[in-house]
């Protein structure tokens, strides 16, 4: 089974190209199993606004002596190398992932898998399903404080698992791999029963 690396950003804003991060996690999973893992708070070159300061925090005091995003997205790139990659609500941080090595020049190239949209199709019985909602439903265990990307990355990595597991149990598949992750999170929410039935039935 592949590699994965579970990433998380913590940032000065919503925004790629206005905000900047300050600070990444990145957790290697292999199997059931944590293998690498790689945190680093970054200078933003810009100002932490004081609600956000308040949410991750992450001071400004912090990150005035921490390398620069360049440096760090480097080593970041280098630690991730060509695996697949996962976050919560993939779109907030594949959209930093590759602006950032955009402005270092360099093409992102690494996928991105969903777990916001897994979880949406997996367990459409929640009403919301941000990562903190999901950690009390489904009784995850809480790593650290929330909004700091390595305990973030950390409850993805319970969420993905546990959702592995649960659609592993639910469909009779041995594996639950990045193939299989794939077709349900491409697979709009009403189908994902046939879609399954029918990988199940093909693979054997």
């Amino acid at each position: 089974m592949q590699d994965l690396a579970i990433i998380d950003f913590e940032t000065t804003g919503l925004a790629p190209g206005v905000d900047r991060p300050t600070e990444i996690a990145i957790v290697i999973v292999r199997g059931h199993e944590v293998v690498d893992a790689f945190s680093r708070l970054m200078n933003p070159g810009i100002g932490i606004p004081p609600e956000v300061e308040a949410l991750t925090g992450i001071t400004n005091a912090m990150v005035a002596q921490a390398p620069s995003v360049g440096q760090v997205m480097t080593d970041a790139l280098r630690f991730v190398g060509a695996r697949q990659m996962v976050s919560h609500n993939a779109a907030f941080d594949a959209a930093f992932w590759t602006h950032e090595l955009a402005r270092i020049g360099i093409t992102a190239t690494n996928p991105f898998l969903c777990t916001l949209r897994l979880a949406r199709r997996v367990y459409p019985q929640f009403s919301r399903h941000g990562l903190q909602h999901l950690r009390d439903c489904l009784q995850l265990v809480t790593p650290g404080r929330a909004h700091r990307a390595h305990a973030d990355a950390l409850l993805t990595v319970e969420l993905l698992q546990r959702m592995r597991r649960d659609l592993a149990s639910r469909y009779g598949l041995a594996t639950v791999d990045a193939e299989v992750l794939e077709l349900v999170q491409s697979t709009p929410r009403g189908r994902v029963d046939e879609a399954l039935r029918g990988y199940r039935a093909a693979d054997r």
